[in-house]
Order: C-alpha cells, then structure tokens, then sequence
C-alpha cells in the first residue's frame, strides 16, 4: 500500500469517528464538520451524482479523470455560498435529479463530448448540489467546518467513482461500469418521477 494511502485513511476515520470521542461534543467546529461530511452519504440523489463524476471522468480518461472530481466541489463551495446567502435557484430538486439522469446516461451511452463541455454539465449539476447543502446547514454549525466536511466527503464519492471507472480497463470491467451508469440514470429517473 503506498504510503499516502495510510493518511488518507486516518483522516478518514478521523471524520467520521463518534463525536464523543472528539475534544469537543458537536458543537462549533466538530459539529459543522462532521454534519457536512455526513450530508452528502445521506442523500442517494447526491452519492449517485458524485460517483458518476468519477465514473465519467475515468471513462473520458486523462485529464478529465482528475479534472471533473476537482471542478465539481469548487462549484458546488460556489453554489452553497449561494444557498447561504439565501439567493435563489429554481428546481434546485429536479437540478439534483437530473444531474443522475444526464451523468448516468452519458456513462451508460459511453458519451465522450470534449472536455470543456464535460465540465460546463459537471459545473453546472455542481451548483444544483451545493446550493442544496448551503439551505440545508444546520442553524447551530460552523459554516466553514461544514463546507469542508461535504467537500470532502464529496471528494472521497468521487474518488470511489473513479475506482470503480478503473474497470473500464477490462472488457468485462467496463460492462459492470455502464451498467452502474444505467443504475444511476434510473436513480435520476425515479427521483425526477417521484417513485425513488
């Protein structure tokens, strides 16, 4: 295992250790962070979206394999600042559903549009999705802890997309890869219906 890894795992455990065991007990800091990092694993509309970024961007290979994961939460930082603030964005909801539909299909079609384009859809979904987190913060939290907890959960979703992307390398790999992105435009689907 390289020697990275080890870190990542610690901070991992750090973040979603009880919050007793922490200096402080859920307030502050401690609170806003582990309440934003668990916010985006809550949501199945918002863990399929952000695995299919890393799905795509392994399918649409170098550089975008690392380009979309690093668009997406700086977008989305953008778009809860927006919903902080209070400013409005219509269809936030069917933005969010949609965002499963569009990435999850354009996984299962293997669609490759240029890369710039790519992140224009990313980019634009993003919004959808950190402004929901920013109405969503919790009264009591640290805005700024909570911003860093679901951008990096965010980060890690999509990091297990591109993991689970990495099977395209494989005849079979890269069937089990557009299946998920069927799976997830369905998700898209049935949110956008209401039967999810």
């Amino acid at each position: 295992m390289p020697s990275w890894t080890k870190y990542l795992w610690i901070i991992i455990l750090s973040l979603v250790t009880p919050e007793t065991v922490l200096a402080h007990s859920g307030e502050g800091i401690t609170g806003g962070l582990t309440s934003g990092f668990m916010h985006p694993l809550a949501g199945l509309d918002h863990v399929a979206a952000m695995v299919a970024v890393g799905i795509l961007g392994a399918f649409l290979g170098r550089p975008a394999i690392w380009v979309l994961p690093v668009v997406f939460p700086l977008v989305m930082a953008f778009g809860g600042v927006l919903g902080l603030l209070g400013i409005p964005i219509p269809y936030i909801e069917v933005g969010i559903a949609a965002s499963s539909l569009v990435l999850g299909s354009m996984i299962l079609f293997e669609l490759k549009p240029p890369l710039w384009i790519t992140a224009v859809i990313v980019a634009a979904f993003a919004i959808f999705h950190g402004h929901a987190h920013g109405t969503e913060l919790p009264k009591a939290a640290s805005a700024l802890a909570y911003s860093v907890g679901f951008v990096v959960s965010t980060g890690l979703l999509h990091l297990s997309g591109i993991g689970f992307g990495e099977l395209i390398r494989w005849p079979t790999g890269k069937i089990i890869a557009r299946a998920a992105g069927g799976i997830i435009a369905l998700v898209g689907i049935g949110f956008l219906t209401g039967w999810i």
